[in-house]
């Protein structure tokens, strides 16, 4: 039996979050530029994407660039935002084909001109598309999400559309980027690192985390189904004990 025929198809996580981590150093273990690996990452964005698709998962969130990456090397930086925009312009009509739905999170105005302008004309011929939601993190970062939604606030307060004690946790998600998605019930990241990186931090709250030292260019199908395969057999007490749990299960079936 494949690992695909082994997954509960009614017990799949709504929404995974992925870091794809690995992809400079998957390019060096083979004596090639850091880029090399930018651009094979690709391709298990496109697996990756499919067979999220085909199972019926309602979102993906990918992070592809964090605040943090605009640090890195000027050429790297600018090599992965033409990446960005080439890969964008020759997918999207594939996107379409699938049924696949784009969203970008992040601060939108760092990114060049021309990959906003990409973006936007995807995320514009996309939105009828009822399947997959493709969410792509974007020179993102949680830290700044989660500021970005307090001042918000503040000034909302400070305006006299919102009073203090309104302020609920519910109210502060329609403040953040993801406040049209549900929260991610597993995250996972490639290559070996068991951190989350400044990513949703007020989001995976309650995420089941799921650590591979697979680098993100080998990262495929079967790898996806062994994470979705080790979720399903994880105990999701949210606070609550097994046999709280348990009994809630007993009642509703």
């Amino acid at each position: 039996m494949s690992l695909k025929d082994k997954l509960d198809l009614q017990r799949l996580p709504r929404h995974i979050a992925i870091i794809m981590d690995g992809n400079g150093r998957w390019a060096k273990e083979r004596g090639q530029d850091r880029l090399f690996g930018h651009h094979e990452g690709v391709e298990s964005v496109r697996n990756i994407t499919e067979a999220c698709a085909e199972l019926g998962i309602g979102y993906l969130t990918l992070y592809a660039f964090s605040t943090e990456n605009w640090d890195r090397p000027v050429y790297e930086v600018n090599g992965i935002m033409e990446l960005l925009v080439n890969t964008i312009r020759n997918e999207v009509s594939t996107l379409s084909k699938n049924n696949i739905r784009l969203h970008v999170i992040g601060d939108m105005n760092m990114l060049p001109e021309q990959c906003q302008k990409e973006m936007e004309e995807a995320m514009a011929l996309t939105s009828g598309n009822t399947g997959l939601n493709l969410v792509m993190a974007l020179s993102y970062s949680a830290r700044w999400e989660i500021v970005n939604a307090a001042k918000n606030i503040a000034r909302d307060v400070k305006d006299g559309k919102l009073a203090p004690e309104e302020v609920t946790p519910e109210k502060w998600q329609q403040y953040l980027c993801t406040a049209t998605l549900p929260d991610p019930e597993l995250m996972i990241r490639t290559s070996g690192e068991c951190r989350i990186s400044n990513f949703l931090l007020y989001q995976l709250a309650y995420a089941e985390l799921y650590f591979t030292d697979t680098r993100w260019p080998d990262f495929r199908k079967e790898h996806l189904y062994e994470a979705i395969l080790n979720f399903q057999n994880r105990e999701r007490r949210f606070g609550k004990t097994s046999e709280q749990i348990q009994q809630n299960e007993e009642i509703i079936s």
